[in-house]
């Protein structure tokens, strides 16, 4: 069995808030996947609630003193709702990639989520923010790449979900519930389960 030390960066997504149980967290969730795919996983979790693009380089130097084979960063959220320019939050995220990559760690990047879906979000106001999310998106897709990274949920499909299912917010109306964390670790597995498998190819050289 092959062992994968997991790192989870990012905002408050990433640190599973809203959901009714720890184990329904994004972080435990992988875990389980890995776990079933006979990946022995140990998952560290350093992502903090409310962070923003320019928290992750903190969030980077606090995952790498657990030297992670695969590192998994959701994040823009929350630079989305305080207006932070699409580019300015997609050269800080491009920095946190850059210094796990640099560290031959395996970095998949969950890019930020259309917040036209929440449901607090006027209908007036839906247009600009699925603009501004599209955007964000955008720029966080073109450094992600040029970093040698690697995209989960690259088609938004898990915004389309949440916007057909209220269920799948919690009761703030923000952040996910626990069914909605399932929806979103299931967009993420396939990539990190491909990472853990590049893990034990460069093991087997």
């Amino acid at each position: 069995m092959t062992s994968v030390r997991l790192a989870v960066l990012g905002d408050s997504i990433a640190y599973g808030q809203g959901a009714t149980r720890a184990a329904d967290a994004p972080g435990p969730r992988l875990a389980a996947a890995l776990e079933a795919a006979g990946h022995h996983t140990d998952v560290r979790v350093v992502a903090v609630p409310g962070a923003r693009s320019s928290g992750l380089d903190a969030q980077v130097t606090r995952a790498l003193t657990g030297s992670p084979d695969v590192a998994v960063i959701i994040v823009g959220a929350n630079d989305l709702a305080r207006f932070v320019p699409a580019d300015e939050a997609a050269g800080q995220l491009e920095r946190a990639v850059r210094r796990l990559v640099a560290a031959n760690v395996e970095v998949i990047v969950a890019p930020a989520p259309d917040l036209s879906v929440v449901p607090w979000v006027p209908p007036q106001l839906r247009a600009a923010v699925r603009g501004a999310s599209a955007a964000l998106r955008a720029a966080q897709r073109r450094v992600v790449e040029a970093a040698g990274a690697h995209l989960a949920d690259a088609d938004a499909a898990t915004s389309e979900a949440f916007a057909a299912d209220p269920a799948l917010f919690s009761a703030d109306r923000f952040h996910p519930s626990s069914a909605g964390y399932a929806v979103i670790a299931d967009a993420l597995a396939p990539a990190v389960l491909a990472a853990a498998g590049r893990v034990r190819s460069q093991r087997a050289v």
